[in-house]
C-alpha cells in the first residue's frame, strides 16, 4: 500500500483541517463494513439523495442525525422472540453508518418507503457567502457605479 505524507500540508494551510482529516481517512479507508448497502444520487444542481436498503428494518428500528457537517444512520432490529432459522441471509444486526457532509449541505427530509431509506440533502450557499459586484466610486464626483449581484 502507498503512505501518503500530508505532513507539508499542515505547515502552509490555515483553516483546511478537516479537509486534510477526510483525505487522511480516505486513504486509511480499507473497505471494512459495507452493511447496509447505500446509494449516493445527485438528483439537481445542488441537490443529492442518499438512499439506504434496509430490508426487514421498520421506521421505528432506525433513526437519522444530522450533526454539522455529519450525517449518521443508525439501526436496531428489535428482539422478537426466538427462531429456529435453517438459513438466514437476511442481516438484521445493528448498524451505523455516518456520511461528511460538505459545508452549507442539508438534511431537507427522509422517506422510507418499501425498505428504501431515502435522505435528501440540498447545498444552500448563503447570501452572504455568494459572490457579488461591488460599487466603485468614480472620480471626484462619487457617482457610484450600479451594485449588481454577480452571476
Amino acid at each position: 500500500m502507498t503512505t501518503l505524507d500530508l505532513a507539508p500540508l499542515w505547515l502552509s494551510t490555515v483553516g483546511f483541517d478537516r479537509l486534510i482529516d477526510l483525505i487522511e481517512d480516505s486513504v486509511r479507508w480499507t473497505g471494512g463494513d459495507n452493511y447496509p448497502p447505500y446509494d449516493i444520487e445527485r438528483v439537481g444542481e445542488d441537490h443529492y439523495q442518499i438512499s439506504l436498503a434496509l430490508a426487514g428494518f421498520t421506521l421505528d428500528e432506525v433513526s437519522i442525525t444530522a450533526e454539522q457537517n455529519m450525517l449518521t444512520v443508525e439501526g436496531r432490529k428489535a428482539e422478537r422472540g426466538s427462531h429456529q432459522y435453517l438459513y438466514q441471509g437476511i442481516s438484521s444486526r445493528p448498524f451505523r453508518r455516518t456520511f461528511n457532509l460538505a459545508d452549507y449541505v442539508q438534511v431537507k427530509g427522509a422517506s422510507f418507503e418499501n425498505g428504501m431509506l431515502k435522505i435528501d440533502l440540498v447545498r444552500e450557499i448563503p447570501e452572504t457567502m455568494k459572490p457579488r459586484q461591488i460599487a466603485v466610486n468614480v472620480g471626484s464626483d462619487h457617482k457610484q457605479l450600479e451594485n449588481k449581484q454577480a452571476a
